[in-house]
């Protein structure tokens, strides 16, 4: 998601968009390209609940829901925590 951030814009849902462009104080596609989010290495595993998904990548972990348009991305650059839910990098209100 890091190595092309105007494609990846098109990919993040609503929120997460707008969240990342408040708290960036800058268009998407810039914003983006300043988060030190992972590298990632191909995908590992889907798993997927009704409008909801989780994309596990060597490197990241990656949560969806299902837009009228598609699977966006409500979150990024997570990782798992002890008995906590995942800690993410990039994500919605």
């Amino acid at each position: 998601m890091a190595g092309e951030p105007i494609r990846a814009c098109e990919l993040l849902a609503p929120q997460t968009r707008e969240q990342l462009e408040q708290d960036e104080r800058n268009a998407c596609a810039r914003a983006l390209a300043s988060q030190e989010l992972p590298e990632t290495h191909g995908v590992r595993g889907v798993e997927a609940y009704g409008r909801q998904a989780m994309v596990r990548m060597a490197g990241d972990t990656l949560f969806l829901s299902l837009f009228t348009d598609g699977w966006k991305v409500v979150a990024a650059g997570c990782t798992p925590q002890p008995d906590k839910p995942y800690d993410c990098l990039l994500k919605g209100a």
